[in-house]
């Protein structure tokens, strides 16, 4: 896989690497090389899904990580889309490559998708979990919204600082399309007490939320 990485230093600006690494602070700084999303996104299309670097696990820069959650995001084929994931999921290792594959496809899939989403829930790797909460967030809270389903949120936050914080944003998005069926687990507390407190401030901050509810929310804290 020498060329690919060869591309991406090809694409590097330093300073934004710099920029780049304090955002993702359990990334060392010579892991990353500082390429910009628009140039890795640009470069997962000429790629393609049909190269053998998805098979060239694990990888040693950030950049071959994002490059690689690109790659699947953009995947047409439901089966092999599951199978790239499970093979890649385990060795994530960030909020930002796993917050930013997001597929497509999985939107028209819902049915399909969410048995694997309660399986890798099940998981014991964070961004693996982190990554289930998100699809709960992505594809299952407008016409899929079942009400079970922030309650398998609620049960799969671990206490983890990055598992935490992605069932907080759950729950701040969950109370501005789904208002009724979720403030029950704020009202009572069924969360997790710095998830509760981390759900109220970005409901709060979010435009989303009515400035009645933003009162109410804050009530609650």
């Amino acid at each position: 896989m020498d060329y690919i990485v060869e591309r991406l230093f090809s694409l590097q600006d330093k300073k934004y690497g710099d920029f780049n690494s304090r955002l993702i602070p359990n990334i060392q700084r010579e892991a990353v090389i500082g390429v910009r999303t628009p140039q890795l996104r640009r470069l997962a299309r000429e790629i393609g899904a049909d190269t053998a670097f998805l098979r060239e696990l694990p990888h040693k820069f950030y950049e071959e990580n994002q490059l690689h959650a690109f790659i699947i995001s953009g995947m047409k084929d439901f089966d092999r889309c599951i199978r790239m994931l499970d093979e890649f999921l385990p060795y994530v290792d960030n909020w930002a490559t796993c917050d930013q594959m997001t597929v497509r496809m999985f939107r028209k899939n819902t049915d399909r998708l969410l048995p694997h989403v309660r399986r890798w829930l099940g998981s014991d790797h964070t961004y693996t979990v982190r990554y289930a909460i998100g699809c709960l967030m992505n594809f299952y809270l407008d016409d899929e919204f079942r009400g079970e389903y922030p309650q398998m949120a609620a049960n799969a936050d671990n206490g983890e600082y990055y598992v935490s914080m992605m069932t907080a944003w759950y729950f701040a998005t969950a109370l501005a399309k789904q208002y009724d069926a979720v403030i029950p687990f704020i009202e009572q507390r069924r969360l997790r007490p710095e998830t509760h407190r981390r759900a109220i401030q970005k409901a709060t901050e979010s435009f989303r939320i009515t400035d009645q509810q933003k009162q109410y929310l804050r009530t609650l804290r």
